[in-house]
């Protein structure tokens, strides 16, 4: 069980989503679904006839904190090597669950152009949102959590050898629906991505700050239905700003596409940004 939050049975599963792709024998190949159960976590378990009787001290759940965290940031570092050796730019998308982070990777995907762009999808349970990633055309792969709140390095390596993307490709990391668990979990990506939306309430970011402070860049979706709800995209920058003074907020809506172009111009620059010399260093750093 995680120490950070509770979470995670050990029981999250990778699936390969079938994608078809021309070999250059000329001819079209699916490849079947394939799942696997194993899964090493770094989240440590308690063993034996008293472990669920026993409340340890709570200098030893620190402790225990601090390790899963390190084992994980050591994998994250791993991940970063790999994804640099390969000029890949990843992003860590995270939001609460019905911000619109699955909606947003679909039209950035159609509207891409020669971009080649991969998905690893994480949801605790379905196929749904890597269904809907396949129906573009791009490559993806879902990791299901079970019980687990967020994804983590591990996880994150063993999607990113299933999918094995192409040196150049744009990598989104479309994380479970959490503004809480996310935040602490480095996966190797370059920048998180907050998601919000207007139906959410202004607020959000006092409720959730650990996440906003991590945020490399804040998207305020939906826009279009301000009229409608109780909204006040002012003070939410201003509450942002007060957390993580300097972080780019967006307003947009991905129904309307108001605002999706700055967002590509922000992808473009993180893609200059994170070019081969770049890379490298990050990778030197791992």
């Amino acid at each position: 069980m995680c120490a950070t939050c509770g979470c995670g049975d050990d029981a999250a599963a990778l699936i390969r989503i079938p994608h078809d792709h021309q070999h250059a024998d000329g001819h079209d190949h699916a490849h079947p679904a394939e799942h696997q159960h194993e899964h090493h976590h770094p989240h440590e378990h308690a063993h034996g006839p008293d472990a669920d009787h026993v409340h340890p001290p709570a200098t030893e759940t620190v402790s225990l904190e601090l390790k899963v965290l390190a084992k994980n940031d050591d994998l994250a570092q791993r991940n970063r090597a790999w994804l640099a050796e390969r000029d890949i730019l990843a992003l860590n998308m995270t939001s609460s669950p019905g911000a619109g982070k699955t909606t947003l990777l679909e039209r950035t995907i159609r509207e891409s152009g020669r971009t080649p762009i991969a998905v690893i999808e994480g949801d605790q349970a379905t196929l749904l949102d890597a269904e809907r990633i396949k129906a573009t055309g791009c490559r993806v792969v879902q990791v299901n959590t079970g019980a687990g709140c967020h994804l983590d390095a591990e996880m994150t390596y063993r999607a990113l050898e299933a999918l094995d993307p192409a040196p150049g490709t744009l990598l989104f990391v479309e994380n479970v629906g959490n503004l809480v668990c996310p935040a602490l979990f480095d996966l190797g990506e370059r920048q998180k991505v907050v998601v919000v939306s207007v139906t959410e309430g202004t607020d959000k970011p006092l409720k959730y700050p650990h996440m906003f402070q991590a945020a490399g860049l804040v998207l305020v979706n939906k826009i279009d239905l301000l009229p409608y709800v109780d909204f006040d995209m002012d003070r939410c920058r201003e509450y942002i700003h007060s957390i993580h003074p300097g972080v780019e907020v967006l307003p947009l809506s991905v129904s309307s596409g108001a605002g999706l172009s700055t967002w590509y111009d922000w992808l473009a620059e993180q893609r200059c940004a994170a070019g081969p010399a770049a890379l490298e260093d990050a990778a030197g750093r791992a």
